[in-house]
């Protein structure tokens, strides 16, 4: 798919600036369509209340944005940056996460965090890999938003099973006190930044984790969400 530098990678028009990846045009036919939940980005009649499911039972994190469903195109391009070796791919899609979290700033007034957080891996799930895409994600975002991002504020104390293969209730129980923080963030608006939320099992411990030692906030900013 990215065979030819300077071209969009969808559609193959030249490109403004060649590191963008995706022209403006296809940009704009990536955010979902249908309505979502402010607070769990799953499909609901209201762009701006809390759906029927966060009233029942609210996830721990305050608001939740996505660039797209785990569908293609953009679920393709995030499976090339994570399994392809295509760690250069990240600023693209950074991009495209800023432009989705500008939107929702402007409609649903998210409070400017003061840090980013990545998901870690395990060390040798990561050595493997040669990269951590969440990090590579965070890295141009917090100089774009001008915050602070610390790559190794949160941990892995143990290696856990990989997430997509189990099902939601194991993978709760995978996850459970899998991370450790490494810094303080009392008072805190924090973001954790992921490629994909699935189930939302991993970024639920680890936004209880920050709010148990006193942030203020947890949005989660993510690229796709599985509907």
């Amino acid at each position: 798919m990215l065979t030819v530098p300077g071209l969009c990678w969808l559609c193959r028009m030249p490109l403004a600036l060649a590191h963008w990846g995706i022209c403006s045009c296809c940009a704009r036919t990536l955010p979902l369509k249908v309505p979502v939940c402010p607070r769990c980005a799953l499909p609901a009649l209201s762009r701006t209340l809390p759906c029927g499911r966060c009233l029942q039972k609210m996830p721990p994190w305050q608001q939740m944005v996505t660039v797209s469903g785990y569908t293609p195109p953009l679920s393709q391009l995030v499976h090339q940056m994570k399994f392809s070796r295509r760690p250069e791919m990240a600023l693209a899609l950074a991009r495209l996460l800023l432009l989705a979290v500008r939107d929702a700033r402007r409609t649903r007034h998210c409070p400017v965090p003061d840090m980013l957080v990545s998901v870690p891996l395990w060390q040798r799930r990561q050595w493997r890999r040669g990269y951590n895409q969440s990090d590579l994600l965070c890295r141009p975002l917090a100089r774009w938003l001008g915050c602070r991002y610390e790559p190794a504020a949160l941990t892995r104390t143990r290696m856990t099973r990989i997430q997509h293969q189990l099902s939601a209730r194991l993978r709760k129980r995978n996850l459970k006190n899998a991370f450790r923080l490494e810094l303080p963030v009392q008072g805190l608006h924090m973001v954790i930044v992921d490629d994909v939320v699935t189930t939302g099992s991993t970024v639920a411990e680890m936004s209880q984790l920050l709010l148990r030692n006193g942030a203020a906030t947890v949005q989660v900013w993510c690229l796709c969400r599985t509907l």
